[in-house]
């Protein structure tokens, strides 16, 4: 009988071991937080550098369109008459 009481309490005391407290809840809400904080403020630098680039290749694609509408067109060597 002791040992069928015994084995009672021990499966009793691993069901509630196996609960969250309050504390740690607290605690895993509050570190999801901080995750969740975080991956917002990674997405919105990923976002920025973005715009980042695509304003450095808008400004070099004028730069580049700017060049080649200042290229003059190729002239030919002026031709030479024969010594005589």
């Amino acid at each position: 009988m002791k040992k069928v009481l015994f084995l009672a309490l021990a499966a009793a005391s691993f069901t509630f071991t196996s609960c969250d407290s309050k504390t740690e809840d607290k605690q895993e809400a509050t570190a999801e937080a901080v995750e969740a904080n975080g991956e917002a403020k990674a997405d919105a630098m990923e976002e920025q550098a973005d715009a980042v680039r695509d304003s450095a290749d808008a400004t070099a694609d004028k730069m580049e369109d700017a060049a080649d509408a200042t290229d003059a067109p190729a002239t030919t060597a002026p031709a030479t008459t024969p010594a005589q």
